[in-house]
């Protein structure tokens, strides 16, 4: 199943991508896509709904964050070889972990807004994994059973704050606009092998990341394994899978994100995302 959450900021409702494309409304039958949508049982009685049998939502609605509420977002850092290279960082013998606050997640198209005095916004296409049952030290081979499904994920970077503003990834990280999902969250039964999925990103329709997950360092198995043995993930966590090569700060020379840009990312058989940057507020109006 390929499940949304449509309408404006706030009042989202929960729906479904029938096998045409189309937009169903699930409102008689779940109150949300949340994280008690997301257990076993529960996707499993979504599952035996017949999609005719729902009404057809019209127009182009805008599509919120596929989950809600995230209760939290962990990332992984340098977990494509090539990635870590490109940012001289050697490749991690155990996964490296850092938060993105809550606050930051937004829709797959909604806009995203440069930091007040930021000169160095990055991009980041990443395969997000979305938690359906609580893990708690799992083991490796038991890993994937506690995932619900998968999504999109831009997790923006602002470069200065995250190296230079005292140490803390998470500062650079966290911005409000800097963690777009979706558009849908696409159930674990529908992705075989989370190991296989083409992953890319253009700005300004120069594609500057394309990629595999085959190449990830450590595999989402590996990474729920191990998240879990030092904090519970609970149903309606994100975990962000770490990018691939081609981000800004690893061209030469770097290039950052700048106002009237779109991004535009994707990965095969999870959908694709669509932002246009502007500035802050505060430096509306400003040479850049």
């Amino acid at each position: 199943m390929k499940l949304v959450r449509y309408g404006e900021h706030g009042t989202e409702k929960p729906g479904l991508i029938d096998s045409a494309g189309e937009l169903r409304d699930l409102s008689s039958i779940v109150a949300d896509i949340d994280p008690y949508t997301l257990s076993r049982e529960s996707l499993q009685r979504l599952a035996a709904v017949d999609p005719s049998t729902l009404p057809k939502v019209s127009g182009t609605p805008r599509f919120g964050a596929p989950v809600a509420p995230v209760g939290k977002m962990i990332c992984v850092g340098m977990n494509y070889a090539k990635h870590a290279a490109e940012t001289g960082a050697p490749v991690p013998d155990q996964p490296v972990l850092f938060m993105k606050a809550t606050s930051a997640i937004m829709g797959p198209n909604d806009d995203v807004v440069i930091p007040r005095g930021s000169t160095r916004t990055d991009w980041e296409v990443e395969l997000g994994v979305v938690i359906g049952e609580t893990a708690r030290d799992v083991p490796l081979e038991k890993a994937l059973s506690h995932v619900a499904g998968y999504v999109v994920v831009n997790d923006l970077s602002e470069r200065e704050f995250q190296f230079e503003h005292g140490g803390q990834w998470v500062k650079g990280k966290s911005c409000d606009t800097f963690g777009p999902i979706g558009p849908w969250l696409v159930t674990a039964d529908e992705v075989p092998d989370p190991q296989s999925l083409r992953l890319w990103l253009e700005v300004n329709g120069h594609r500057y990341q394309d990629s595999n997950t085959s190449d990830m360092v450590f595999g989402v198995a590996k990474l729920v394994s191990y998240i879990s043995r030092y904090m519970t993930l609970l149903p309606g966590d994100v975990i962000s899978t770490g990018t691939p090569a081609g981000v800004g700060l690893g061209l030469k020379p770097p290039t950052y994100l700048r106002p009237g840009d779109v991004i535009e990312l994707g990965i095969d058989g999870l959908g694709r995302q669509r932002q246009q940057v502007h500035a802050h507020p505060a430096d509306q109006g400003n040479a850049r």
